[in-house]
């Protein structure tokens, strides 16, 4: 066991240069993490287009990416200023017998960084605020065209019991973290964890893989500091001692304010991230939303400009096919080659009138609005030119997806 939560008098030389390595590589990874672009992006953009001469985009920007060329930059500056402090460290440091202090606050410190992010992903997670349902749109793409991120994010989102189990455990991996006697358990219950979200993030291709590899190796990392009476209790089947964790302050009231500073620290973050996730959840983009007045797939059934009935040709890319209405003030227009085009959808309260805006038009359109039942009718111009539509509104209830009940009993896979 190179690293071990006891106190011991002499480490071993394996020992220290592991937690010298850790130190610096966790270090580093935090710290370019929320400040690599206010202080290290200088460093980070010479590294990419001096050394590495890479040709993807060295600048920060507002992708949702966490896999863009300047954090790989980074991952590869965090990796060789691990390595090469490690050896200086070594040198410098090499007649110091042990780290029993810093490798205590080290921990702590760990430790408080995945306790927020577990805990913030799972209750993310348990009010399905990071996995939406699929999206009218999405109900109407085919399989085929969706990207591999697009296909995990419609399988994640279609279950909230799913995202609720899921959630449940990444949040209590991350509350068991909090007491030291439970750090084990809640180690191994996270990295279980975070080793199914690595993968799903490695092989759906989503960008959260640095990410998630470090949130996993950490998880390892605290696991691995009592991996002996792991190993011996559940792998050899022998019985195992209490570990006796050493703590550099002796001090009893010192200690009882951090364990009420813990119970109210934990209640406070757990009914802030509560509150948090049921009004987003109740949102104006929350599964919970209260859905706009014509929430639907509205499919175009007659469509005429300037007074010429155009045929729904599926290589026309000006006739509208569908009209989707999913959010409040928002729309898409999918056109018959299947190109969709988002536009601000804003009909009034008594729904006679739609203002209509697209990114590609000038200016704001006003829309003669008819509804009956399931039948619509817009009538307005687009590019000068005069556009009447009829349309019929979808029944959402032919989606197997989304209307597939649970069934305990299955005579036959209804695998369609």
């Amino acid at each position: 066991m190179l690293l071990s939560q006891e106190y011991r008098e002499n480490w071993s030389t394996g020992s220290k240069i592991i937690f010298r390595f850790f130190f610096l590589y966790f270090g580093l990874y935090i710290l370019f993490m929320f400040l690599g672009n206010s202080l290290f992006a200088g460093l980070f953009k010479w590294v990419g287009s001096a050394i590495v001469k890479s040709e993807g985009r060295l600048e920060y920007f507002p992708t949702g990416s966490g896999d863009t060329t300047m954090a790989y930059i980074s991952l590869l500056v965090q990796t060789v200023l691990s390595i090469v402090g490690t050896v200086i460290w070594s040198v410098l440091d090499r007649k110091r017998v042990s780290y029993n202090k810093s490798f205590y606050w080290f921990l702590v410190f760990v430790r408080v960084f995945l306790i927020f992010f577990l805990l913030s992903y799972g209750f993310a997670k348990m009010y399905k605020t990071q996995f939406s349902d699929p999206s009218l749109t999405r109900l109407l793409q085919p399989v085929g065209d969706m990207s591999p991120m697009g296909l995990a994010w419609t399988y994640m989102g279609h279950s909230e019991g799913f995202n609720l189990v899921v959630g449940f455990f990444e949040a209590l991996g991350g509350l068991l973290l909090i007491p030291r006697r439970t750090q084990t358990l809640g180690a191994l219950i996270a990295s279980g964890v975070m080793f199914q979200i690595f993968l799903m993030n490695m092989f759906f291709d989503i960008p959260v893989k640095i990410f998630s590899f470090h949130l996993l190796l950490m998880t390892l990392f605290i696991l691995s500091t009592d991996s002996k009476r792991f190993i011996r209790l559940f792998i050899k089947n022998k019985s195992t001692e209490a570990s006796v964790y050493f703590n550099p302050i002796n001090d009893e009231l010192y200690h009882k304010i951090i364990f009420w500073f813990k119970v109210s620290a934990t209640l406070i973050l757990i009914v802030f991230m509560g509150y948090q996730g049921y009004t987003r959840e109740r949102g104006a983009y929350g599964d919970k939303r209260i859905k706009p007045p014509l929430y639907g797939i509205w499919e175009v059934q007659h469509f005429s400009r300037n007074k010429d009935t155009i045929p729904p040709v599926l290589t026309d890319s000006t006739r509208w096919r569908y009209l989707i209405v999913d959010w409040k003030d928002r729309a898409v227009i999918q056109y018959m080659n299947g190109k969709k085009e988002y536009i601000d959808f804003k009909p009034d309260s008594l729904r006679t009138t739609a203002k209509i805006k697209s990114y590609n038009w000038s200016q704001e359109q006003m829309f003669i609005l008819e509804k009956k039942d399931s039948l619509l009718q817009l009538q307005g111009k687009i590019y000068a030119n005069d556009i009447k539509m009829k349309l019929k509104e979808k029944d959402l209830t032919q989606f197997e997806l989304t209307n597939r009940s649970f069934h305990w009993v299955n005579e036959y896979p209804y695998n369609r």
